[in-house]
């Protein structure tokens, strides 16, 4: 017990112990109800980890146990080598490295498989767009023709279709709100934009 509470308080497991402690009392609160295993999602990209679809806390969580084991028992071994000085130093940094790169790798791996397993999202849909504004990129808008520019809300842009009912056409640089999709013509209907229609719109 005692070269086990060394080699998890010493260097470099230690680094990892506290951030284990971090991760496990997250985990608890989860279990409790008080968070939820997704709080992080906005806050933190999981890009990194190849973890689209995954909770971020999941890799990280991973990330943080499989390097404090690494780490923990790679410094075990180094103290019982008998190593000291300069050379326990050179161990010591190399035991954080492989701890750091192994739990990466791993980590990946698990998360690659997760993917695989947990279902995944929605993909995107037109229909997405009705409801948002858009603005006219053509001359005109008419009942056979017309182009507007939308935003996703992901913050891209998508150039769309878009017809209009009635006799004052929208122009170009005009805001429109987008209400409905016609799946034969492949087009939205279109009408002038009343900030009080518009869903984002706060009261």
């Amino acid at each position: 017990m005692t070269e086990f509470l060394a080699a998890a308080l010493g260097f470099p497991a230690a680094l990892f112990s506290a951030a284990l402690v971090v991760v496990v009392a997250f985990w608890l609160l989860v279990l409790l109800g008080a968070v939820e295993h997704t709080a992080f999602d906005g806050d933190v990209h999981g890009g990194a980890f190849g973890a689209g679809g995954v909770p971020v806390t999941v890799p990280v969580s991973l990330l943080t146990a499989i390097a404090w084991f690494t780490s923990l028992s790679g410094s075990v071994l180094v103290r019982r080598s008998g190593a000291s000085g300069a050379t326990l130093a050179v161990l010591h940094a190399g035991v954080l490295a492989v701890a750091v790169l192994s739990g990466w790798i791993v980590t990946r791996f698990i998360v690659r498989c997760l993917r695989r397993v947990l279902p995944g999202h929605a993909p995107p849909s037109r229909l997405d767009f009705i409801g948002l504004t858009c603005t006219i990129r053509t001359g005109s808008v008419s009942g056979e023709f017309g182009q507007a520019e939308v935003a996703a809300a992901d913050g891209s842009t998508a150039l769309v279709q878009v017809r209009q009912s009635g006799t004052a056409p929208l122009r170009l640089g005009s805001t429109g709100l987008l209400y409905a999709f016609d799946d034969v013509g492949e087009f939205f209907w279109v009408a002038p934009y009343d900030p009080a229609l518009d869903p984002r719109t706060t009261a």
